[in-house]
């Protein structure tokens, strides 16, 4: 009885200091926020668990300003200061919390995203950046293989649109994501899953799979994820990027000897480091899978939004530009440029936090001590909206907006779609290529318009970093133009 008395006073003892340190002593207790994350983490967690994080803390920071304690060791930030000191500060900004072990594939073999610490970030980036610049991308060979999966689909979709009045976008930009990645990574073994079978199932097991409370489990409670993943393995079926189908594609491709050598997957077969099989197949995996979430999604929420009734005119502007500079590269295209930028600001394909830990001896950030060892993050979808100087009226779909030369510079630094700094997306080059290259070849052709059948929710669904849409369909008309 002595020793259960003794350590229930020890406990009571440990909360009472808990919280007098997090309300009284706390270099972080100057920083605003609501009072019960000043003692528990639970609100957030709560938020986190019902895919409500994204909107919780915008709110917060829309009733607190642009520096929030949102739990007792967590920091959240809305300014492109923060971001800068963040993110790129050193060219990598702080070093990534243990958040990212997640993201490791194939039963913990680390990838690019994975990796915690700038250092071997930097090697892993180092072995393969030259293959995502933007002069790479841009390179004849390269354009035609996009170009290719874009004619794919722009042809099924008028199959398609011929047999009935609408089409559902949703699952065919995935399969044109995936055909893209997976033939830039280890071509010529890529998918050609708009055609439909074996392939089409990749697709259906990378997007049609809820992991948000799966992944929070695993980000707090690992071992009990572990156990219970050990214990359920048996007897359910994988999904999302650990499916039977994805595991085996990935696999199999990096075991193959005669990638093309534009690709990715040669460059790791080619290097002089002896790099495991494995670990080229989880850095395969990463790439494969961020390439679909990133154009599947933000060209899902774009297309949707320029054929609404009230996007019209914004539509016709962009057809217009197209038709006129039929033979105008890409990149000279500034309408389609500026409409690929606002979708990429309102609907972004990873508006969540990106956790960082404060270096040893502690920062200041937006004018507040920051102590060693706290979390601090911005997420894409606050510092695309809070900064109304900068992002008049910041909810509305204006692609205008990108081609005002006041306020610039501005905006360039707000804009964090891909991320920022050394350990930002390194495929953002390839993305935005997709993007561009899919949507000239659509309004060149199409008028776009929501299918009368369209019952579906396109309200934006949270995921650990990504979005999607609610009920992920997306039922669109397709009514062909004269140039």
């Amino acid at each position: 009885m002595l020793a259960v008395n003794l350590l229930l006073a020890g406990l009571l003892a440990r909360a009472v200091y808990l919280l007098y340190y997090r309300l009284l002593i706390s270099s972080l207790r100057h920083i605003p926020g609501p009072f019960i994350s000043r003692l528990t983490r639970l609100p957030l967690t709560y938020h986190e668990y019902n895919a409500n994080r994204r909107l919780y803390l915008h709110d917060l920071h829309k009733r607190y300003g642009p520096a929030v304690r949102i739990a007792p060791d967590e920091v959240s930030f809305a300014t492109a200061e923060a971001a800068k000191q963040i993110y790129s500060i050193g060219g990598s900004g702080y070093e990534k919390t243990h958040f990212y072990d997640i993201f490791a594939n194939f039963d913990g073999v680390k990838n690019m995203f994975s990796t915690i610490y700038k250092g071997e970030h930097a090697e892993r980036r180092k072995r393969v950046a030259d293959r995502f610049t933007k002069m790479y991308v841009m390179q004849p060979h390269i354009m035609a293989v996009v170009e290719e999966h874009v004619h794919a689909f722009v042809s099924r979709v008028g199959q398609l649109a011929a047999a009935k009045n609408s089409v559902n976008i949703y699952i065919y930009l995935h399969a044109f994501a995936l055909d893209c990645i997976t033939h830039y990574l280890f071509h010529p073994y890529g998918t050609h899953s708009i055609d439909g079978g074996e392939d089409m199932k990749k697709v259906e097991e990378l997007c049609y799979y809820d992991s948000i409370r799966d992944r929070y489990t695993e980000v707090h409670f690992p071992r009990l994820h572990k156990f219970f993943d050990i214990c359920a393995r048996p007897f359910r079926e994988r999904r999302g990027s650990q499916s039977g189908y994805v595991l085996n594609l990935v696999r199999e491709t990096c075991a193959k000897s005669d990638p093309e050598e534009s690709t990715v997957l040669y460059r790791y077969q080619t290097m002089k480091e002896d790099i495991p099989p494995l670990e080229i197949a989880s850095e395969i995996m990463d790439q494969l899978v961020a390439g679909i979430e990133t154009t599947g999604d933000a060209l899902c929420f774009l297309l949707w939004h320029l054929s609404l009734p009230e996007s019209a005119a914004i539509q016709e502007r962009l057809r217009s530009e197209l038709q006129q500079n039929t033979v105008t590269a890409i990149d000279d295209l500034r309408y389609l440029d500026a409409v690929v930028q606002e979708g990429l600001r309102v609907y972004g394909p990873a508006p969540m936090s990106f956790p960082r830990v404060v270096p040893n001896e502690g920062r200041v950030l937006e004018g507040y001590f920051v102590p060693a060892g706290t979390v601090v993050s911005c997420q894409a979808w606050t510092l695309h909206r809070f900064d109304t100087v900068t992002f008049p009226n910041p909810e509305a779909f204006i692609p205008e907006r990108w081609l005002q030369e006041e306020g610039r510079l501005e905006r360039n630094r707000l804009f964090f779609a891909f991320g920022a700094g050394g350990r930002g997306c390194i495929g953002k080059n390839l993305a935005t290529l997709e993007m561009k290259v899919l949507l000239r070849e659509i309004y060149s052709t199409y008028k776009t318009s929501v299918a009368p059948d369209m019952k579906g929710s396109m309200e934006i669904s949270d995921q650990i970093v990504a979005s999607r849409p609610k009920d992920q369909i997306c039922l669109l008309s397709f009514e062909a133009t004269e140039a």
